[in-house]
């Protein structure tokens, strides 16, 4: 039986697609996540779609592509670095390395009543969607006060995997602070990495130091930089 997208797919005269971006920054320490749709559509304005909204930015993707023969597609998502808001989180968290970028598909029929005049849409259906995307940030391709692009890659496509998986940072964690790889929960301490009672200061420096003041200098610390490398410019 023909679904409904797959009628509207066939249709001589189908309403427009509309791309939506989910861009899941939780794996870094006070990441969340954030969602887009391409503001080049026409639509400026926050657009609601699977009960989610989703607000509008000038938003540029490229080569989604599945090929039969060949490597895997590496897409390029650029968007418009709007007072250095993606650059600011660029600098935060690693170029957002390693996170996951979400694109979301439907017609402009199927988006939620909430979008239309008076909240009404006999056609809104939130399972009438083309099956996500999902690809991995590799790397940070252009940035400039008025476009920043990322590399994306396949969760499968081993050929630009980085050995080890995370980045080399010397004295950085990036565990996040009393996770599980960091395992403290013991008391509180401030920036400084000073002890104290209130819960509300509590905070990791992330320093090799800041791992030794918690567990101590004799036994074996999950601290997650690595201590014992050096730049090399050669």
């Amino acid at each position: 039986m023909t679904t409904p997208i797959a009628a509207e797919i066939q249709s001589l005269s189908p309403t427009a697609i509309l791309e939506f971006f989910v861009l899941d920054m939780s794996n870094f320490e006070g990441g969340g996540i954030a969602r887009f749709h391409a503001g080049t559509n026409g639509l400026q304005q926050p657009v609601w779609w699977q009960g989610v909204e989703y607000l509008p930015l000038p938003i540029e993707a490229e080569g989604f592509d599945i090929m039969t023969k060949g490597q895997l597609p590496r897409p390029k998502v650029r968007v418009a670095n709007i007072g250095g808001l993606f650059s600011a989180e660029a600098r935060q968290h690693d170029d957002l390395i390693g996170c996951k970028v979400t694109r979301k598909r439907t017609f402009m029929r199927y988006l939620d009543a909430k979008n239309f005049p008076g909240g009404v849409n006999a056609d809104a259906d939130p399972n009438q969607c083309l099956p996500d995307d999902i690809w991995f940030v590799d790397r940070k391709s252009i940035e400039n006060r008025y476009v920043i692009e990322w590399e994306l890659a396949s969760a499968f496509d081993v050929q630009g995997v980085m050995l080890p998986f995370r980045q080399i940072i010397q004295n950085s964690c990036p565990w996040k602070y009393r996770g599980a790889e960091c395992g403290w929960v013991g008391g509180y301490y401030d920036r400084d990495d000073k002890a104290t009672y209130e819960s509300g200061k509590d905070y990791c420096a992330k320093r090799l130091s800041s791992c030794r003041i918690r567990f101590g200098v004799t036994v074996d610390l999950p601290f997650g930089g690595y201590p014992g490398a050096h730049r090399f410019d050669g």
